[in-house]
This record gives C-alpha cells, sequence and structure tokens, in this order.
C-alpha cells in the first residue's frame, strides 16, 4: 500500500484529486493540508511515502516546504500538482529536490502512474515538460526572464499576474505588505519592467500563464 499525503490550499482541489486516488486500491490517503507549514508539521511526525504538493500557497509555499520535508526525511517522494507548465517552474521544482511533477490538467491516469513510477524510484515528468528542462540545462544563453528569479519572487509574481493585491498576498504569506513591496520592486528590477501590467503581459508573452489564469 503507498502512503500518499496530500496539499493544495483549495478543498476542492484536494477533493477531486482524492476521489482520482481513491479509486486504485494501491493507495491511501493518510492526510491532507492546505498550507506548506502544516505539511512539514505532519511529514515530521507521520511518514507518507508520496507528498502530493502545490507550489502556490499560505506561507512559505510548496518550494520551501518540500527543502524542509526533504531536510528532515529525505525517502519521502515528492510530486507537484501545478496549472504552470512553462519554465522556470518546472526546472525549480526538480531543483529542490521533487521526484515528479505533474500539472493540474493531467489525466488521471497520469497522476496514478506518476505515483506508481516515482513510487519504485524513477523520476516523473511528462516528456514536454522534460525537454523544456533539458533545453534550459543545455542553452548557454537562455530566453527565459523569469530563470533568476528566486523561490520567494517567482510566487509572489504568480499571485501578482492573477490580480492579488499586496495586502491580500501579504495576508496569504504571512509576512509584511512592506516585504512583499520589497520583493516586488526587486523582481521588476530583475525583470526590466516598472508595474504589475507590464509584468502580466511579460508572463502572458512567455506563456508562464495563460489568459484565463488572469
Amino acid at each position: 500500500m503507498i502512503k500518499i499525503f496530500l496539499v493544495d490550499d483549495h478543498d476542492l482541489v484536494r477533493t477531486g484529486i482524492k476521489l482520482i486516488l481513491d479509486s486504485e486500491k494501491s493507495f491511501e490517503v493518510i492526510g491532507e493540508a492546505d498550507s506548506g507549514e502544516d505539511a512539514v508539521k505532519f511529514c515530521r511526525t507521520q511518514h507518507p511515502d508520496v507528498v502530493m504538493m502545490d507550489m502556490n500557497m499560505p506561507g512559505i509555499g510548496g518550494l520551501e516546504a518540500t527543502k524542509k520535508i526533504l531536510r528532515h526525511n529525505p525517502d519521502i517522494k515528492v510530486i507537484f500538482l501545478s496549472m504552470y507548465k512553462e519554465n522556470p517552474i518546472p526546472a525549480k521544482v526538480m531543483q529542490v529536490g521533487a521526484w515528479g511533477f505533474v500539472t493540474k490538467d493531467a489525466e488521471p491516469k497520469e497522476m496514478i502512474q506518476a505515483i506508481f513510477q516515482v513510487h519504485a524510484g524513477q523520476k516523473y515528468i511528462a516528456s514536454d515538460i522534460a525537454r523544456q528542462i533539458a533545453l534550459g540545462k543545455i542553452d548557454n544563453h537562455p530566453s527565459d526572464p523569469f530563470r533568476d528569479l528566486s523561490e520567494r519572487e517567482l510566487q509572489i509574481m504568480i499571485m501578482l499576474t492573477k490580480g492579488e493585491k499586496v495586502p491580500d498576498i501579504a495576508t496569504r504569506l504571512s509576512i509584511s505588505a512592506k516585504t512583499v513591496n520589497t520583493y516586488r520592486y526587486r523582481m521588476f528590477e530583475k525583470l526590466g519592467v516598472t508595474g504589475d501590467v507590464e509584468l502580466t503581459h511579460l508572463a502572458l508573452r512567455h506563456k508562464l500563464i495563460s489568459p484565463e489564469q488572469i
């Protein structure tokens, strides 16, 4: 029996994933969390085989939570579920030690296959996403303007492009609005933009987000 732990800040998403996993007799969902902090706490006392991790959540977020989980228990296999399939997100996910990356629009059978594969000790990345990561590694002059953003900057960037306001982002991430703005302006400097509208257009142009997500 493969013990699975679900981490996503949307109840509806977790419910949908659990329905898929409950259909497979080899899986047992042993817990759920809606934040990175709760995920870290759970994994310090419980020992899931596989963690299905969302990236953009309140507090520390999926990337930092994964690093903390693996620092304490490196045997846990983390699979990221994300709506964002364009680099640098898949590359950053694998860099923090994840074993798999599955997009949220994937077929249920792909999610099930990914769990079986990583549990067996093999990394799982969809072929088109794996190609992006490979090309990014061998390209000496990558055109991805987001590659130099830190994990927190990337997290805030995604929230801004979805139309979230600074006070709301501060509340969700449990940091001050002043800190959010510090990350925001540092991000603007790195990307060469002057505001949230330009930031959103840049993300759209590089297919980091789709018009439906705005």
